[in-house]
């Protein structure tokens, strides 16, 4: 499964609190922004100032320092490293982030993503918005306290979320198939430019483009990473139905493609949205990433919707007569 791991479980564990190595001539050792000894002891020689790269991991320093500068020292190393960790977890600030292999969206083009993120867990995922109350994404996204956010493309800059009401298909059981879920908005969107619905298929028997686009807020690379704070995306291929091996899902193989945090989103074939990123399965560096098929569940996504409408129109209808 796909589902987001917050990218701070990702990263090992940083020394923040590097110690300056001196010998008895005062002479200092080469140092890695981890803390750790790295080089030989140099030339002992006076400096005025010190030289330090960009990227800081290469630094080596070589000079005769006081007691007091030596702390001063210490608590610049410090300092500097808790930054890099924390500037190396943030979302939005990592070296690998968005979909693997994907492009910057042009902000808002894309008015059909919707955010989903836990408040209690910050698990994140990617969703589509299909009616101005609907929301469709993953079943394995479910958590005790989701909300959605709405015309989205920064995650640094959230509108207000929306509390929403979670339906996993009945036959979902934390494995591949059956990997779809609907989420009834309490307060229904508004539509607008940032804001809109997608298109998906009723007929299962209908024709699929191969060419395909998948999207997300997900990471860069399948093994590590951080989630990325823009929206971004990436063209996929189909490939044959016999080869992805089941009637309810479709599948793209390659380098390209959703990973960790991009569960839920759509696989856009033509202008509808086909399928769901569900999970991806590696062999020998080549990834298979399957998708939940739309199609397959149409009478599901009808059932359930309808279901709300009808609940809708008794209420309205009960309004109405208590007003006569």
């Amino acid at each position: 499964m796909m589902g987001f791991k917050p990218c701070e479980e990702q990263f090992q564990k940083v020394d923040t609190n590097p110690v300056i190595m001196v010998n008895s001539s005062l002479r200092l050792k080469s140092i890695d922004v981890h803390g750790k000894l790295t080089g030989q002891t140099g030339n002992s020689r006076k400096v005025d100032h010190m030289e330090v790269s960009s990227q800081l991991s290469s630094t080596y320093l070589s000079c005769t320092l006081s007691e007091t500068e030596l702390s001063t020292m210490s608590i610049i190393w410090q300092t500097t490293s808790l930054l890099l960790l924390l500037r190396c977890c943030a979302p939005g600030f990592c070296m690998r982030d968005g979909i693997v292999g994907g492009k910057v969206s042009i902000p808002h083009s894309r008015p059909y993503m919707v955010y989903i993120k836990d408040s209690n867990s910050k698990l994140a995922c990617g969703g589509f918005l299909i009616r101005e109350d609907f929301v469709l994404t993953a079943a394995h996204c479910k958590r005790s306290h989701l909300k959605v956010y709405l015309g989205v493309n920064d995650t640094h800059i959230l509108p207000h979320g929306i509390e929403v009401e979670a339906t996993p298909h009945p036959k979902f059981n934390n494995a591949p198939g059956d990997d779809i879920m609907l989420l009834k908005l309490k307060t229904p969107a508004t539509l607008n430019k940032t804001v809109n619905i997608i298109t998906w298929p009723e007929c299962e028997n209908k024709e699929i483009s191969k060419d395909c686009m998948v999207l997300g807020w997900g990471w860069q690379d399948y093994v590590d990473g951080c989630p990325s704070s823009v929206l971004k995306e990436a063209n996929v291929t189909l490939i044959d139905f016999k080869k992805c091996g089941t009637n309810y899902t479709l599948c793209t193989n390659g380098s390209i493609g959703p990973a960790k945090g991009d569960s839920g989103g759509p696989l856009v074939c033509g202008d509808a949205a086909q399928g769901i990123v569900s999970f991806y399965t590696e062999s020998s560096g080549v990834y298979l990433t399957r998708y939940t098929r739309i199609s397959h569940y149409h009478q599901w996504i009808d059932h359930i919707m309808n279901k709300t409408y009808q609940q809708q129109l008794k209420t309205w209808r009960g309004k109405l007569y208590e007003l006569i």
